[in-house]
């Protein structure tokens, strides 16, 4: 039986007339919106599982609660809640940017509800560490970043949305985006922003065995591709496409060739299975 809070609290939508669910995560400042692009190529083949996370898109703000989304277990435990109140297993996880991570954690806590994430853009860490690690930012980056989300977030929107989308070229997914961070409550987007960009997840990429595709693209200014290639060397069931898209968002940005890369991985697994191969 469908838990009807947990569907109304996330803004649940379900699509799609599939056996198999792939559930789409989007985002920090993002909604299910996004993913309008994508999802109409999967409809005919998968059950489409949406939602928006507590404080993003129609999710009921009334349910933000700062210390159960004090980190991005919180959020974790969102996607965990979803898959028990539709009883989902096998699920195809599709997680964009902090979802990436969301997803992960939540298969480290649940594996059995999962059979395969897909990673656009993942970061464990956007904060290098000096040493041998490349995350994209300096600390004193992310600081300042958030001191003015504090001080002036509609001039923060202003800033972010062209660096995220990066492509003059198409402008109205920059304005799309800037509306987007510009309908989140200040105070629950500076929340999830300082959990987003201070979050350090490089150990748990080792614990994961769960079949990945991270998809990367070629010229990301929030994911850089080092740390694409990061995700991939530790993650030890996964295969890195490097994308020719430009951004932070290649499915809105470049939803055709995302799409490309996506149902191919999924057809060489479909193929595996049917062969009885292990993938």
């Amino acid at each position: 039986m469908i838990d009807s809070a947990v569907v109304a609290r996330n803004h649940v939508t379900i699509l799609g007339s599939g056996t198999q669910t792939m559930l789409f995560a989007h985002g920090f400042g993002c909604s299910q919106q996004m993913w309008r692009f994508i999802t109409p190529a999967f409809e005919d083949t998968y059950r489409l599982v949406l939602f928006d996370y507590v404080g993003s898109g129609a999710s009921q703000l009334g349910a933000y609660n700062p210390e159960r989304y004090a980190n991005l277990n919180g959020y974790a435990q969102d996607v965990l809640d979803i898959c028990s109140a539709l009883e989902l297993t096998d699920v195809i996880f599709v997680g964009h940017s902090v979802s990436c991570m969301i997803g992960l954690l939540a298969s480290l806590k649940a594996p059995e509800r999962f059979s395969r994430l897909i990673m656009i853009g993942p970061s464990p860490c956007y904060i290098n560490d000096g040493v041998d690690y490349v995350g994209g930012f300096n600390r004193t980056d992310i600081e300042e970043l958030l001191e003015t989300m504090e001080k002036n977030y509609i001039g923060w929107a202003n800033f972010l949305a062209p660096v995220v989308i990066n492509d003059p070229t198409q402008p109205e997914m920059t304005q799309e985006l800037n509306e987007s961070f510009c309908s989140t409550d200040p105070l629950i987007a500076r929340q999830f922003a300082q959990v987003t960009f201070l979050s350090d997840n490089r150990s748990d990429l080792a614990k994961s065995s769960i079949p990945v595709l991270i998809l990367q693209a070629s010229q990301d200014l929030i994911a850089p591709v080092e740390v694409g290639t990061y995700v991939h060397q530790r993650l030890r069931n996964s295969e890195l496409a490097v994308l020719d898209a430009i951004g932070h968002c290649p499915h809105m940005s470049a939803p055709q060739e995302t799409l490309q890369a996506m149902t191919a991985y999924l057809q060489r697994a479909s193929n595996a299975n049917t062969h009885g191969a292990v993938y």
